[in-house]
C-alpha cells in the first residue's frame, strides 16, 4: 500500500443526507455516500474508484498515520520479531496418495507457499507451483484451491490477484511445469476432478459475487463451452464443492446458516445428473460421508441441536430412512465426522474444550485421544487416502506451538511428525494458560481463555488484550499463536472471550447469541471484561478489545454499550453498518445472512431489532474510547465503506475521548495484505496501536 501523506487534522467527512423509509420508520444517513454506486466494478478494478470516495480515504489513511506514525520504530521491532518466530523454510507433513505424498513448503524469505511432492517410495521433491514467481507481478495474490489429479499428471490451482476473492483456475503439467491452455474464471476457486481426470467440477460466482452455479469443465475446451451442471435458485443460499470421504463422489452442498442440502456426482460417470441425498427442510442441516453403499450422515435433524450421526443406505438416502448410529447427546457438539475404510473419527466439544472419538465401525468400540493441559485446541487434518488406519491431527494450546500427530486407530499408537519451530525460541513453561468463567447478565457462564506471563503478577494494572468474535457458529479456540507473544511479553494478558454467538459451548450457545438474542454476543463480552478486572488480571481502561468481521461488530457495539471498560478498541474489516447492509439484497453476502441476523426488508421486528444495536445507528454523543479501525478496499465480504461510515459517524457525533482512527488498505480485501511476511506489518500497526491505547507505547522496553 502507498504510504499516505500525513495530516495533523482530522478529516471531515461532508454530510449528505439520505433518508429511507421502511416499515413507517425513517432512517437518515449522512454518509451513504461512501458507498460508491459502482462497487461490483470496483471489486474487479480498484482503480475506477470514485475520486471522491477516494481522496476521502486517502486523508483518513494520512490522518492515521500522523497519529501512529511515532509508533514506527516499535512497529519495525514487532514485525522483526515476529518474523523472528517464523520458521522461514518451513514445510507441511507430506500427505500420501497412491506413488506421491504431496506437501508444501516456504523457502527462505518467500512470502508465498510452494506446492510440491516426493515419490512415496524415496527420490528428490519436485516443486509444481511457485507461489513467489506467479505473485511477481502482482500488488496482491493469494493462492485458492489446489488439487492434483487422479492420474498424478495434472495438477489444477486457482489465485486472486485483487483481493476480490474472484478466483481463476489454471490447470499445471506435472511433467512439463507449464499451464495447459484452460482458463476458468470468476470462480470459488475449488476444483473436483472426474475420476479419468478429463474434466473438473467447480463454482461460479454471480455477478453479486455469490457461488450459485456448478459447471463442468473438460479440458481442451473454452469456458464459454463449459458444462452447467446445477444452478442454486435462492439467492440466500451458497453452494459449495468437495470430495467425498472414498473420493467417490463429488459432493455439491448448498445450505444457508440454518439450512442446508446436498447432491451427489458421480465421479466416475461425470455425465450423469446430480443425485439429491435429502430434500431441504427449514432448520435442517446435514452433511455426508460415504463407505461402500452407506452414508454416515451429521445432522441436528429431530430436535438434536448439538448434532448427532445417522446412517442411511447410498441407494435411497431419504430422511425417511436415517437411523441412528451417534444418538444426541445435550451438552456435547459433534463438530465434524471424518470416515475412513474401517473408523469414524469425531471431533467433539463440550465446555469448550475438544476431543477426538475414534470408533471401529467393525466392532462398535470407541475410545478418545488424550490430552493434559486445562485448555487446548485440536483439529483434525484429513489427508487423500481412505483405506488407512492413519488418523492425522493437530494440537496446540495458547503455550504449547502446534505439534502434528499420526494415530494408528488400529493400534493406538501416536507420532509426532513436526512440531512447529520458533526459530528465535519459545519455552511454554515461561507462560501460563488458564480459564476463568464469566458470569453474563443472564447467569450464562462464559468461558474465557487467558495466556500471561508466568512471572505475571496480578495486581489489576496490567493491560489487556480482549479478543471476540461471536458469530456465526464459530469457535475461538485456545491455540497457540506466536504473534501474540509480542504483547504477552510486553507485559499483556491475552484474553479469549468465548461468548454466545459462537458454538465454543455448544450450538445451543450459537442459537442463544442470534437474530433477537444478538445483544447477548455483546453483553458476555462484557462480562469477560469486568470478571477480568474482578480477578485483577486488569483493570478498567486498561483493556484493549480486538475483533474482526462479525468481531468487529462486536467492537462498535461493545464500544456504543460499554466503551467505559475500554482504553482502546481495534476492529478489523468491522461489519458496524448492520441494518444498511441487511437492506441491501444486492450486497454478495445479505440474503444469506438474513437467518443469522434477520430481515429487515420482510420482517419489522427484525428491522427494530438491528435497528436498535447496528454499531453504526448507534453511535451516540458520549464519550469513545481510542479507535483503529481497519478496511479492505476490494473486500467483498465486509465492504470498505462499512469502516469508514463508521468512523465517520463517530468523529462527528462523539462527545470525547478517542481518537478515532481509519485505516483502508488500497490494494487488498477481506483478509489484508497478502504474503506471510506482508500480514505481519498489518499486525504490528494492531499491536502498536493497543500498546499505545494503553499508555506504554513510548517506553524504553518496548
Amino acid at each position: 500500500m502507498t504510504k499516505p501523506a500525513t495530516t495533523t487534522s482530522p478529516p471531515v467527512a461532508p454530510r449528505r443526507p439520505h433518508s429511507f423509509t421502511t416499515h413507517g420508520i425513517t432512517v437518515t444517513d449522512d454518509y451513504a455516500w461512501i458507498k460508491d454506486p459502482k462497487w461490483q466494478e470496483v471489486l474487479r478494478d480498484p482503480s475506477i474508484l470514485d475520486p471522491d470516495i477516494r481522496t476521502y480515504l486517502e486523508a483518513e489513511n494520512g490522518y492515521t498515520e500522523s497519529l501512529l506514525g511515532h509508533t514506527d520504530g516499535l512497529q519495525k521491532r514487532l514485525v522483526k520479531e515476529m518474523r523472528g518466530r517464523i520458521k522461514e523454510d518451513d514445510s507441511s507433513v507430506p500427505s500420501p496418495d497412491g506413488p506421491f505424498a504431496y506437501f508444501r513448503k516456504f523457502r527462505e524469505g518467500g512470502q508465498h507457499e510452494l506446492y510440491c511432492r516426493t515419490p512415496r517410495d524415496g527420490g528428490d521433491a519436485h516443486v509444481v507451483l511457485d507461489g513467489d514467481a506467479l505473485a511477481k507481478n502482482h500488488n496482491y495474490f493469494k493462492f485458492g484451491g489446489s488439487r492434483h489429479s487422479n492420474d498424478h499428471r495434472l495438477h489444477a490451482w486457482s489465485a486472486d490477484t485483487k483481493g476480490s476473492e474472484y478466483f481463476s483456475i489454471r490447470v499445471r503439467d506435472w511433467a512439463t511445469g507449464g499451464d495447459l491452455d484452460d482458463l476458468v474464471e470468476e470462480t470459488d476457486g475449488g476444483v473436483v476432478w472426474a475420476a479419468d481426470s478429463r474434466s473438473f467440477f467447480y463454482v461460479k460466482l454471480d455477478d453479486n459475487h455469490r457461488p450459485m452455479q456448478v459447471w463442468r469443465h473438460k479440458l481442451g475446451t473454452q469456458q464459454a463451452d463449459d458444462i452447467l451442471i446445477y444452478e442454486e435458485q435462492d439467492p440466500g443460499w451458497f453452494t459449495h464443492l468437495h470430495e467425498s470421504a472414498s473420493g467417490r463422489f463429488c459432493v455439491i452442498a448448498g445450505g444457508d446458516h440454518e439450512t442446508s442440502e446436498q447432491r451427489l456426482i458421480d465421479l466416475s460417470n461425470p455425465d450423469a445428473p446430480p443425485r439429491l441425498v435429502a430434500a431441504r427442510e427449514e432448520g435442517v442441516q446435514y452433511s455426508i460421508a460415504d463407505r461402500g453403499d452407506e452414508l454416515f450422515i451429521l445432522t441436528n435433524a429431530d430436535d438434536a441441536i448439538d448434532f448427532k450421526v445417522v446412517t442411511a443406505p447410498l441407494a435411497a438416502p431419504a430422511r425417511a430412512n436415517w437411523r441412528d448410529l451417534i444418538p444426541y447427546r445435550e451438552g456435547v457438539y459433534v463438530l465434524d465426522v471424518e470416515l475412513y475404510a474401517g473408523h469414524m473419527v469425531r471431533l467433539e466439544r463440550a465446555n469448550a474444550l475438544p476431543a477426538i472419538i475414534i470408533r471401529d465401525l467393525r466392532s462398535g468400540e470407541e475410545h478418545a485421544i488424550a490430552f493434559d493441559e486445562a485448555a487446548y485446541s485440536l483439529d483434525t487434518m484429513g489427508g487423500y487416502e481412505f483405506d488407512t488406519t492413519n488418523l492425522r491431527f493437530a494440537y496446540s494450546s495458547m503455550t504449547t506451538p502446534s505439534e502434528v500427530y499420526d494415530y494408528d486407530m488400529a493400534t493406538r499408537t501416536r507420532s509426532l511428525r513436526k512440531r512447529q519451530e520458533i526459530p528465535s525460541g519459545h519455552n511454554p513453561a515461561d507462560y501460563v494458560t488458564t480459564r476463568i468463567m464469566a458470569t453474563s447478565h443472564d447467569g450464562a457462564q462464559v468461558p474465557v481463555s487467558i495466556l500471561h506471563r508466568k512471572d505475571f503478577v496480578r495486581d489489576g494494572k496490567a493491560p489487556l488484550l480482549l479478543y471476540g468474535y461471536g458469530s456465526y457458529g464459530m469457535a475461538m479456540p485456545a491455540s497457540f499463536a506466536a504473534n501474540r507473544l509480542s504483547l504477552v511479553d510486553r507485559g499483556f494478558v491475552y484474553a479469549i472471550a468465548h461468548i454466545r454467538g459462537g458454538a465454543d459451548k455448544g450450538w445451543g450457545w450459537y442459537l442463544d447469541g442470534k437474530r433477537e438474542k444478538k445483544t447477548n454476543t455483546f453483553d458476555d463480552f462484557a462480562a469477560a471484561g469486568h470478571a477480568l478486572i474482578e480477578a485483577k488480571y486488569t483493570g478498567e481502561k486498561r483493556i484493549v478489545g480486538h475483533g474482526g468481521s462479525a468481531g468487529g461488530m462486536l467492537m462498535g457495539a461493545s464500544a456504543n454499550r460499554a466503551g467505559e471498560l475500554f482504553g482502546g478498541i481495534v476492529a478489523e474489516v468491522p461489519f458496524v453498518d448492520v441494518l444498511n447492509t441487511m437492506l441491501d439484497d444486492t450486497l454478495p453476502l445479505t440474503p444469506p445472512e438474513w437467518p443469522e441476523w434477520g430481515n429487515p426488508i420482510e420482517s419489522e421486528k427484525d428491522f427494530r431489532t438491528i435497528l436498535s444495536y447496528s454499531p453504526y445507528d448507534n453511535v451516540a454523543a458520549r464519550d469513545y474510547p481510542a479507535i483503529l479501525a481497519m478496511g479492505g478496499l476490494t473486500d467483498p465480504r465486509v465492504t470498505y465503506w462499512e469502516p469508514a461510515k463508521w468512523i465517520a459517524r463517530l468523529r462527528a457525533t462523539m462527545r470525547g475521548g478517542g481518537p478515532v482512527l481509519l485505516r483502508t488498505n488500497m490494494g487488498a480485501g477481506h483478509g489484508g495484505a497478502s504474503g506471510r511476511f506482508n500480514r505481519l506489518d498489518e499486525v504490528a500497526i494492531v499491536y502498536a496501536f493497543a500498546l499505545w491505547a494503553v499508555g506504554i507505547a513510548d517506553k524504553a522496553e518496548v
